[in-house]
């Protein structure tokens, strides 16, 4: 109601938001820092999925609209980290369009029309605006289709086998689970916004952008500096565009070259629950790579976590998904 998506009056209509509406900070505080919280938990879950096999079949098709849903949140969060037009977030803007131009044949046309001219003016903001208020209504479809199919494929459980009799009811037990989480969540998230309702941002996004100063040093939120490493690890824009998708790509695939494993769960699958902490440690890193700036010895870091990141997901996780399998088939072999 406030917000005028204009390259002169975007950021003074934030900070009249901020200081001149009733609870306005709060509100504007509770969106933002809100993100950060849903991202969390998103990934929380992911990878709660990766560790207790919960893409193997029926639910190949589940883990792939998680991963569609997961890659469109980026999109908007990227389209609203740009909005405030803040200098970071003016420099961000920048920054990732200008890497679809490297898009052979249709990069720079597709660059233009985002931009709504030849450079980032209103018709930009005005465009990026209408995307931030429109791609949430796609995410809720698709999260409607994200639990119907689970409804269809039936939820997994710790153990990694299917249980057919000796189910647990949904209510009372998990909605009491759930509303555990929930008030765990809500709690921190008033904390935070009540609290330190700046703490999650860049001091460099509450100065108003300038097209004359570059930032000595240009990140993104915080839940997307693990991509952000992975792309700034290749110097090529179109190779370091290749490595942005593939990181992406490289979750959709696996519950395809990962074939199904007689044993789903790393509780009971111990070579598996090794390397999962190792990519979790890795993932962690890259995230801290993605805040620091480009210099030696952290740019030969970032390239050699990045390697890892592939290297897990593509290579050692279906090998150690098929040596626990031969393990086990050899373990019953001498057992029966």
């Amino acid at each position: 109601m406030y917000y005028d998506p204009s390259i002169l009056y975007s950021y003074s209509s934030i900070m009249y938001i901020n200081n001149e509406i009733y609870y306005g900070w709060f509100i504007r505080s509770l969106h933002a820092n809100g993100a950060s919280f849903f991202f969390l938990c998103v990934y929380i879950h992911m990878f709660r999925g990766l560790y207790y096999g919960s893409f193997f079949y029926p639910r190949q098709l589940l883990w792939s609209t998680g991963l569609l849903l997961f890659f469109l949140m980026i999109v908007t969060a990227f389209l609203g980290y740009v909005l405030p037009w803040g200098q970071m977030s003016f420099r961000a803007a920048i920054v990732i369009t200008n890497l679809l131009a490297a898009l052979p044949f249709i990069g720079n046309d597709i660059v233009v029309l985002l931009w709504g001219g030849f450079s980032i003016e209103d018709a930009t903001l005005h465009r990026f605006y209408a995307l931030h208020f429109f791609i949430p209504f796609i995410i809720l479809f698709l999260s409607i289709i994200h639990m119907s199919i689970l409804h269809e494929a039936g939820s997994s459980n710790p153990l990694g086998i299917p249980l057919i009799y000796e189910v647990i009811p949904f209510s009372p037990y998990y909605i009491l689970k759930d509303c555990l989480s929930i008030f765990i969540v809500i709690f921190l998230s008033l904390y935070i916004n009540i609290a330190f309702p700046d703490i999650l941002g860049h001091t460099i996004n509450y100065q108003i952008a300038n097209f004359l100063v570059t930032p000595p040093h240009i990140v993104p939120e915080w839940y997307l500096l693990f991509f952000y490493a992975v792309l700034r690890s290749i110097p090529n824009k179109v190779l370091g565009l290749i490595a942005f998708i593939i990181s992406i790509l490289a979750l959709l695939l696996i519950p395809y070259i990962m074939k199904n494993s007689i044993i789903r769960s790393s509780a009971y699958r111990p070579l598996h629950k090794i390397f999962f902490w190792i990519f979790i440690i890795v993932c962690i890193l890259l995230s801290w790579i993605g805040g620091i700036p480009v210099m030696e010895p952290y740019l030969y870091i970032g390239r050699l976590l990045s390697i890892c990141y592939f290297s897990l997901l593509l290579i050692i996780f279906p090998l150690v998904a098929y040596l626990d399998k031969l393990i086990y088939l050899f373990y019953l072999k001498n057992n029966v």
